[in-house]
């Protein structure tokens, strides 16, 4: 009987993306990194919050994410 070949995951996307108990695919938001001074803070709370991947790209992500 042949082995069952594993697959990898794909590190940059374990990195980004993480998998809820119902099964959706959380990323957290974009616009975080520079220009903050610029940014309110009602603004700056809401970016702290993680978001679900829209639906096109949630089926990517789980392939890159074969044991999540």
């Amino acid at each position: 009987m042949p082995k069952k070949i594993k697959r990898k995951t794909h590190r940059g996307a374990a990195k980004r993306f993480t998998v809820t108990s119902t099964g959706k695919v959380m990323r957290p938001r974009s616009g975080r990194r520079h220009l903050l001074g610029a940014k309110a803070p009602n603004r700056m709370r809401r970016l702290r919050k993680s978001i679900v991947v829209h639906p096109a790209d949630a089926a990517n992500v789980r392939a890159m994410l074969p044991y999540a």
